[in-house]
């Protein structure tokens, strides 16, 4: 899919799509909403930083060996997204891929350190470098690690 599509969608339908995905996503365990015509998708849970309540959103993400590697790009807003704020002030989540859920902890890897990570995303899915090409803030990738 062409990233400016996605960015599209993003920007007109946002909120109400997510929420339908993830709810398609839980029902289904992931028969609904486990691929997109960008590839394999998740649900992150993390913990909100101020309410302490769960907070799910479906991701597109890349394997890695047993990691999961997600990208905070917002669909290049000049804002991060608000689970990435979540992870910096609470590392520990859950994820669900399909029907199985397992807790991770999260590593925010920015600017240089993902180097040669974000050559093999941009690969994998080349929104998201042209997310980055939208917005000044450096964009993160997310390592994932079981617990």
């Amino acid at each position: 899919m062409d990233p400016r599509v996605s960015v599209f969608i993003d920007r007109k339908l946002g909120q109400p799509v997510y929420r339908l995905h993830r709810w398609m996503y839980r029902v289904t365990g992931g028969l609904l909403g486990g691929t997109s015509p960008m590839g394999p998708m998740l649900l992150l849970t993390t913990r909100g930083r101020r309410s302490g309540e769960p907070r799910t959103v479906p991701l597109l993400y890349m394997e890695d060996g047993e990691r999961f590697v997600v990208v905070g790009s917002n669909g290049g807003r000049p804002e991060p997204p608000a689970w990435l704020l979540n992870l910096r002030a609470n590392p520990e989540a859950e994820i669900q891929v399909g029907r199985r859920r397992q807790c991770v902890r999260a590593e925010i890897l920015d600017g240089a350190a993902h180097g040669p990570l974000w050559e093999r995303l941009s690969q994998y899915y080349n929104g998201w470098a042209h997310y980055q090409t939208l917005t000044d803030r450096p964009i993160p990738a997310v390592v994932l690690r079981p617990r």
